[in-house]
């Protein structure tokens, strides 16, 4: 076939991906809430509600054993050393690989860690298009993860379809089968995010990590702001919705309250008029059915020390449900008053519906960097089961005032240790133990919400939880949630400023808790999957996931005798999650060398994919295509966060 010929047909195949089917038993493009996903995968998280679940069955727990390597494709980023830098000297390069793809009608559709938009053939990774909208060319994203990106959405009105693309400040529509700018969508093909803003924000400290979400005919975005910006009238958190055809802004929802605005009186002093964050950086849900957008938000400015800031602080660290229409708040839950901890709401909220004590309840279940399920009524806010608010410690640091209570799930269980004691330390050997003990006693200790301290608190769980932004999967015809979590202390501490600075203290993030040379200061293990029973809050197992050959290895642990170990973050560089199948497997990588598939009842071990020298760092999804063949994908990066690669594997054809 000739090369004008071909590229014409591929332009012509990806018009109907851009017009078709966006899921089983949906003819109009749309997908209801209630579908789950299928022989596609249309939003992040599969379906709207983000149950991170498909019901294929092809690959179930008699065969997924056979899986092997389909196709592989490669971003071919590369760090960019002449590129500008609000730094001098620092070199801007590509974060991690952590997307996860959307597959409608044999088209796959990725966002890359310098957040390129690239169109594929889902059954053999052949690039179709890719669009590049220069986000490295303002120097690098000062985040933990610099440039990372995890996804895009998609809209579709039944004859034309755009792939939404937030980048940094801007919001960018695309022709799904082109790749090309929409003209007539804001300022040919984009919206700059902080015209609408509370207050003037610089551009450089704002960024997008997550997908937007798109409801009818409007597309809803958060943003990521940078913890370490710590100064008066920081990035505000708004949530903005636009026209999805014109770019027209529709709504905003302010996350700190304003003057006259609900929760306004749980900000002291005035102080929601200067302070910044509470931004929603992770991705949020959708009940379309009802229109209801969720939000999970996260910690204002600054993260350790809240004296400028008093009072409660809505809607800060809490899961907040606004009418999806108009932005108008339905109702809200916190986590966490007045947030001494960085314990942001990481993940997109589940929508499942489950049965307590036979009463089926529309749920909708958080998972916290706490550790804690959050497990609510979907229209109401109410907890499905007691939230006990209990006293907690106070704090040591002159001018700071914790809340006295916090709120404390009674069901499920928490799913990661919370707080530290001795008995959780390191005790391979006597020396391990004595020098973990010689730490351990150095720094102030206690239960979870312990404040930071000038000396130093030992947080736990630690600044990443708990939970992290790969969330949960839920099994909506069981109603059993699958969580993966890291054990992993953190040494929270406050420094006091600099005289003439806006803040009193800031975060002192010297020192570390490790002992021999680098082995955690805990016994392991130091990461964890675990199954609940959302129908009555039970565990139903747990397992440690992950290992780590520098932890495994260590000269220290030479010839002793030990038991799984479990991931770290450190080591691993990531907090992906699971994906749930009606095959009866749990599929995830969450930063290990292999994409691994465990049997639900269980966690049993079926099967290891290796990832050929990368580590899984994206949350897995699946898909069936037109030939019939199920696939399961997962995006992988090296250790230095380059050689970014997405992976796909399947049966083999016989």
């Amino acid at each position: 076939m000739r090369t004008a010929d071909r590229a014409w047909v591929l332009a012509f195949g990806l018009v109907l991906a851009g017009c078709g089917d966006a899921g089983p038993g949906t003819g109009d493009g749309a997908t209801p809430a209630a579908a789950y996903a299928g022989d596609d995968w249309p939003a992040y998280g599969g379906d709207p509600g983000g149950l991170k679940y498909s019901s294929l069955t092809d690959i179930d727990r008699s065969n997924v054993a056979e899986l092997a390597p389909a196709w592989t494709w490669e971003t071919g980023e590369v760090p960019i050393p002449d590129a500008a830098s609000p730094i001098q000297g620092e070199r801007v390069a590509p974060g991690a690989f952590e997307a996860t793809p959307i597959v409608i009608n044999d088209t796959m559709w990725i966002s890359t860690p310098y957040s390129r938009v690239v169109a594929l053939d889902a059954e053999t990774g052949e690039e179709f298009w890719s669009y590049d909208p220069q986000a490295w060319e303002w120097g690098n994203l000062h985040r933990g993860c610099r440039f990372c990106h995890r996804g895009i959405a998609q809209w579709t009105d039944g004859s034309e379809r755009r792939i939404f693309l937030n980048s940094r400040w801007r919001l960018i529509a695309l022709d799904a089968a082109t790749g090309q700018p929409i003209p007539g969508f804001g300022d040919e093909g984009e919206v700059d995010l902080t015209e609408g803003l509370a207050w003037d924000a610089n551009r450089l400290h704002i960024s997008n990590t997550s997908p937007a979400v798109v409801f009818e005919d409007i597309v809803i975005v958060g943003s990521g702001v940078p913890d370490t910006r710590i100064y008066r009238n920081n990035p505000p958190g708004d949530v903005q919705a636009f026209d999805a055809r014109t770019g027209d802004p529709v709504w905003t929802f302010h996350t700190i309250p304003k003057e006259g605005e609900f929760g306004v009186k749980t900000w002291d002093d005035e102080s929601w008029s200067y302070t910044g964050s509470a931004n929603v950086w992770a991705p949020f849900s959708l009940d379309a059915e009802r229109g209801l957008v969720y939000l999970p938000v996260s910690t204002p400015n600054n993260d350790f020390y809240g004296g400028h800031r008093r009072g409660a602080n809505l809607f800060a660290e809490s899961l907040v449900c606004l009418n999806a229409r108009t932005g108008e708040r339905v109702w809200h839950f916190q986590t966490v008053h007045h947030g001494l901890w960085d314990y942001d709401l990481p993940a997109p909220p589940s929508l499942a519906t489950i049965e307590v004590d036979g009463r089926r309840i529309d749920a909708v279940v958080a998972v916290g960097k706490t550790a804690f399920t959050y497990v609510l009524d979907r229209l109401t806010g109410q907890p499905v089961w007691p939230v006990e608010e209990r006293a907690v410690p106070e704090s040591s640091v002159r001018g700071e005032v914790p809340w006295p209570t916090q709120p404390f799930p009674t069901r499920p269980a928490p799913f990661a240790r919370q707080g530290i004691t001795e008995d959780d330390l390191i005790d391979f050997t006597r020396e391990l133990r004595a020098e973990a003990l010689e730490l351990f006693r150095r720094y102030r200790t206690g239960p979870i919400f312990t404040p930071p301290s000038v000396e130093g608190t030992i947080m736990m769980p630690g600044l990443i939880g708990g939970a992290g932004w790969g969330g949960a999967a839920i099994d909506p015809e069981s109603g059993h949630m699958f969580v993966k979590a890291y054990d992993d202390p953190f040494l929270a501490r406050v420094a006091e400023a600099e005289p003439g600075s806006e803040a009193d203290y800031l975060p002192n993030f010297s020192g570390g808790l490790s002992v021999a040379g680098g082995l955690p200061i805990l016994k392991p293990p130091y990461g964890t999957v675990t199954a609940v029973d959302l129908n009555t809050g039970e565990h139903l197992w747990q397992r440690p996931f992950g290992d780590d050959s520098a932890i495994r290895d260590h000269p220290a642990l030479a010839g002793l005798d030990l038991p799984p170990m479990g991931g770290t973050p450190q080591s691993h560089g990531t907090t992906s999650g699971p994906l749930a199948t009606a095959g009866g497997i749990v599929f995830l990588a969450g930063g290990t060398p292999w994409l691994e598939a465990m049997d639900v009842r269980d966690g049993r071990t079926l099967w290891r994919g290796d990832l050929d020298g990368g580590l899984g760092r994206g949350n897995p999804m699946t898909y069936r295509t037109r030939s019939g063949r199920q696939f399961v994908v997962v995006a992988t990066s090296a250790d230095g966060q380059v050689d970014s690669k997405l992976r796909a594997f399947a049966l083999p054809v016989r």
